[in-house]
């Protein structure tokens, strides 16, 4: 039986070497397990033509599973909505949940690879948290990661990122992104 060693992402290094210390003296936290730390990150689609073309949503988890290294799981209505022609159990958008090891590594190369080369970049708002420190970012194409094939992608299609964290507030939630390393915008 041959074991692989897995090495440690290059962003839980930097937690655990920068953020951790920086956000204990910031906060006056007297714990190491009181410091908030990113739990989870849920990246979702909402594919409109998944009811009509099951094509695209198949092209679209293909290309959503390159981005996040996980396969996608298929999002389905819950109720019917006459007015948008939607029925009860309909296909209409794809999701992947990231933890542990998988979420170090996306966010590293979404920090540090994709967000450089969208065009006109100055940085997220600083409004998107919820009042228990998590935040939510939307990405206009697919196409900013290296891992989708340009001419492959049939329809650009936006995503949404939600970064679960363990922060109590605001306040913690945005420190502790800002630290990882998440552009903000500059008030």
């Amino acid at each position: 039986m041959v074991t692989q060693a897995i090495s440690t992402p290059r962003l839980l290094e930097k937690y655990r070497r920068d953020v951790l210390p920086s956000m204990m003296k910031e906060f006056q936290y007297q714990n190491v397990m009181q410091v908030p730390r990113v739990q989870k990150i849920v990246v979702n689609m909402g594919i409109k033509e998944g009811k009509d073309d099951v094509k695209i949503l198949e092209q679209h988890a293909v290309e959503l599973g390159q981005i996040t290294g996980q396969k996608a799981l298929v999002t389905r209505a819950k109720k019917s909505i006459a007015a948008f022609k939607l029925r009860e159990g309909s296909p209409i958008g794809l999701k992947v949940t990231l933890r542990k090891i998988r979420m170090y590594e996306f966010m590293d190369r979404l920090f540090n690879v994709a967000m450089p080369r969208i065009h006109d970049f100055r940085g997220y708002p600083g409004n998107s948290f919820d009042d228990r420190g998590n935040y939510s970012l939307g990405i206009q194409e697919q196409i900013i990661f290296p891992e989708v094939d340009f001419d492959k992608v049939k329809k650009p299609q936006g995503m949404d990122v939600t970064f679960v964290t363990t922060a109590r507030n605001k306040k913690e939630g945005k420190r502790l992104l800002e630290l990882l390393g998440l552009p903000f915008k500059k008030d």
